[in-house]
């Protein structure tokens, strides 16, 4: 076995992983996109209300907090952030 060869399979499980590691990520993004959503949603209608409002999120979600919004945007809730609303990382 020469050095090129050793090179170009290390080359090769590294593409491979790179791609798959990839193709695990994305796989967490739409759960992750319906649960900002509802934050976002919930915060504009506060805005625009003009009255607090309790973010729904989705079922699988359930372990997290749903924060409050408030007319002026602001989130509050046990760990939320102030400004998203997301929880806080501890």
């Amino acid at each position: 076995m020469t050095l090129v060869e050793l090179i170009v399979v290390v080359a090769l499980l590294g593409l491979v992983f790179g791609v798959s590691g990839l193709a695990f990520s994305s796989l967490r993004l739409p759960r992750q996109a319906a649960w900002l959503v509802a934050l976002r949603r919930a915060r504009a209608q506060a805005i625009e209300t003009g009255r607090p409002v309790r973010a729904i999120l989705p079922e699988n979600s359930a372990l997290l907090p749903a924060p409050l919004f408030l007319p002026d945007g602001r989130a509050i809730g046990a760990g939320a952030d102030p400004l998203t609303g997301a929880p806080n990382a501890r």
